[in-house]
């Protein structure tokens, strides 16, 4: 089974990597911040997920392209931010794209690594989550993976459709893309119309001393 073909693993990075530098614009953040910011977010997810299936070394130390990626990613945004009016809003639309292309990747390779579904599909969501969730966690933003609005869900959905076309016999490419468009559908639909899932709502404690 061939992965994904390389430049959509790398226009994945990418996108994660300019979700990065845009949080380190909203920090006004200097060159190498943004560098840094977009570097974590861009390939934090996969070095994770690679250290857990035992993929070394990780992706981005066997293929440094990688890193040239997130340098390029950065330094765009690092001179074309302020250009950009509301700068959170693409944030969200290119972390979106990120999660979407990430949920799927993950669990291809951790499928190629031999694991079973469900955890194919666990590493899917992980290689997905982490970068953006390194990044808030780094730059002080409450991290997106705690939102509100649906986010988690949109990358179990793609890495699921992912994983359940290939048990099924559909050619690669195709269950990889109707993973990827699942995935960013309902995120972007989350987005757009701030869609979530039912909260808990905190209910009376029982008193237990009474009789």
């Amino acid at each position: 089974m061939l992965l994904l073909p390389f430049w959509l693993d790398a226009a994945g990075v990418f996108v994660f990597a300019v979700s990065g530098a845009l949080t380190a614009s909203r920090k006004e953040l200097d060159i190498l911040g943004f560098v840094f910011i977009g570097s974590v977010t861009g390939i934090g997810g996969g070095t994770l997920r690679d250290l857990l299936l035992g993929r070394l070394p990780v992706f981005w130390v066997g293929q440094p392209d990688y890193l040239l990626v997130t340098l390029v990613a950065s330094v765009l945004v690092y001179f074309t931010a302020h250009l950009v009016e509301r700068r959170y809003k693409l944030l969200l639309w290119a972390d979106a794209l990120g999660l979407a292309l990430f949920c799927v990747l993950g669990a291809r390779i951790a499928l190629m690594a031999g694991t079973d579904p469900v955890v194919a599909i666990v590493m899917g969501v992980m290689t997905a989550a982490m970068g953006g969730l390194i990044r808030d966690v780094v730059c002080g933003e409450r991290p997106l993976i705690l939102a509100r609005e649906i986010y988690v869900t949109a990358a179990v959905a793609g890495a699921a459709v992912t994983v359940g076309l290939l048990a099924t016999s559909t050619p690669a490419l195709l269950a990889e893309a109707l993973g990827i468009v699942t995935a960013f559908a309902i995120r972007g639909a989350a987005i757009r119309w701030r869609l979530e899932l039912p909260t808990y709502r905190s209910r009376p404690g029982r008193d237990y001393t009474s009789t």
